[in-house]
């Protein structure tokens, strides 16, 4: 990774939470911080598709169209996540590539637990920025690290880390940006810091034709409209097939327990909607260390 700019598609996906609480998934999903993370501008945004107020015309509708389907990508993956987590039930977690989550301050089943943020510098002060006065529930250890030049295993142990302990890591949202290199640099380095009974939790594209030219088409769209493009400067960089995931997990001492498509868990979580397009490729994947 080179040094960038704060996320834009970490806004993007903080957004898709504030729509979709009290929304969708409603007894599963709730995220009333997300909304709180967000900046005047981003959250009026949020406002207009809440209230289902469709624009007549045609950038800010590819707009108000991209955020719908985000709303319902992330309340699907949020829940499988979240219980993914609470089922492990380990001491400590780690969030890589954190942007905005909200976990350590929205799950009370985390109140005391050492939860370890990784980001990029400037993505993670801008986090810091935009959280202000608010407070978490979790032990909260926020660890920058830039990965083009430090070690994230030397960043969490300055951090406190405990690596003789289980630990549960979300890989949320990343894999796509990362070079398969770099997803397999980071696996190892994830393996050095995992005890026995820790878990891994990592969302990832599968190989679909349909949905590389459908996520063109609509960053064209976007551009030619005149409409802010979140995706302009994080390119895709990698698919999985599940059975090349699993592979390299296991090279690193990870079984794979649980490996879900993001359409399959829509139906089952009832948070269906109406854009599948943007579910088409995705998968949730755990795996346990042993």
């Amino acid at each position: 990774m080179t040094e960038r700019a704060a996320s834009r598609t970490a806004i993007l996906v903080c957004q898709g939470r504030a729509v979709a609480d009290g929304r969708l998934g409603i007894g599963r999903f709730s995220d009333p911080i997300a909304t709180e993370l967000l900046t005047d501008d981003e959250r009026a945004l949020v406002t207009l598709v809440r209230a289902g107020a469709v624009p007549a015309s045609f950038g800010p509708r590819m707009e108000y169209e991209l955020l719908s389907a985000t709303a319902e990508v992330m309340a699907v993956r949020t829940i499988a996540i979240d219980d993914a987590v609470l089922a492990a039930a380990n001491p400590q977690l780690v969030i890589l590539g954190a942007g905005l989550d909200a976990r350590a301050w929205r799950m009370p089943d985390l109140r005391g637990t050492p939860v370890y943020e990784v980001d990029h510098p400037s993505s993670q002060a801008e986090k810091r920025a935009r959280l202000g006065d608010h407070e978490s529930t979790a032990d909260i250890h926020f660890v920058a690290v830039d990965f083009a030049k430090d070690s994230l295993p030397a960043a969490l142990a300055a951090a406190g880390h405990n690596d003789s302990v289980p630990t549960t890591w979300i890989w949320e949202g990343v894999v796509p940006y990362l070079t398969p290199a770099q997803v397999a640099a980071t696996v190892a380095a994830i393996a050095q810091r995992s005890a026995p009974a820790s878990r891994l939790i990592v969302t990832y594209p599968t190989p679909n034709r349909a949905y590389k030219y459908g996520r063109k088409a609509m960053q064209l769209i976007l551009t030619l409209s005149g409409r802010p493009n979140p995706m302009a400067h994080e390119p895709q960089r990698s698919t999985w097939t599940p059975q090349a995931l699993s592979a390299l997990l296991a090279a690193h001492g990870f079984t794979v327990t649980t490996d879900r498509d993001l359409e399959s868990l829509a139906v089952e979580t009832k948070v269906e909607g109406k854009h599948r397009s943007l579910r088409a490729d995705g998968h949730i994947l755990t795996a346990d260390r042993t």
